[in-house]
């Protein structure tokens, strides 16, 4: 009999899975992807979440960041079961620019990319798209709407982003599922279609 951890029965894949898909959950710094992974995984999700200390001032930009001092130092992982044959893996990474090697290491294998972005500080959002366009993965916009900051029209944030036509451009509330939901049927609808 093979040993198994004293852990409940749902954190292991079911016999039936067949097929399982690495999917990115990108964005610059302090966008929310941790929290996006956290509300989607129906597993404990797995965070190297860190302290943010002295050491890091004039490193990491806290600007627009209320409340942040802990930062992600490799990756986040929660996995996301579709059907009885399908799971994702949801990876987020760094968003800081000292962890690129970090990104090149994640891209292998990924299928596609949700690029989170903050509307308030879209310019942050380009270093992370030009990565993404680097690695050759598709991907979709979620604009992750904090809800007490002011609306910006999706055809503005499309147009600041320079986004292609065909780019998916998606709302979102990391700390809501169903919405967050929605950000992933959006992209895995997206690259359903670049297979056709």
């Amino acid at each position: 009999m093979a040993f198994k951890p004293d852990l409940d029965d749902s954190v292991y894949l079911r016999e039936s899975v067949q097929i399982a898909a690495k999917i990115l959950v990108v964005g610059h710094f302090a966008v929310g992807k941790t929290t996006f992974i956290g509300t989607m995984s129906e597993i404990p999700p797995l965070r190297t979440e860190e302290v943010m200390t002295r050491a890091g001032e004039g490193i990491d930009d806290l600007k627009g960041t209320t409340g942040k001092t802990t930062t992600t130092v490799a990756m986040d992982f929660g996995r996301l079961t579709l059907s009885e044959e399908l799971v994702l893996y949801l990876f987020g990474t760094p968003g800081q620019q000292r962890f690129v090697q970090v990104w090149e290491d994640m891209s292998r294998g990924a299928l596609g990319a949700l690029v989170l972005v903050d509307p308030e500080r879209l310019d942050e959002s380009f270093p992370v798209m030009d990565l993404v366009e680097h690695y050759g993965i598709p991907y979709t916009i979620a604009v992750n709407r904090f809800g007490d900051r002011p609306d910006h029209a999706d055809e503005e944030i499309r147009e600041a982003l320079d986004l292609l036509p065909e780019t998916p451009l998606v709302s979102c509330d990391a700390r809501d599922q169903r919405s967050s939901a929605n950000a992933l049927i959006t992209l895995v609808r997206y690259l359903q279609s670049r297979l056709n």
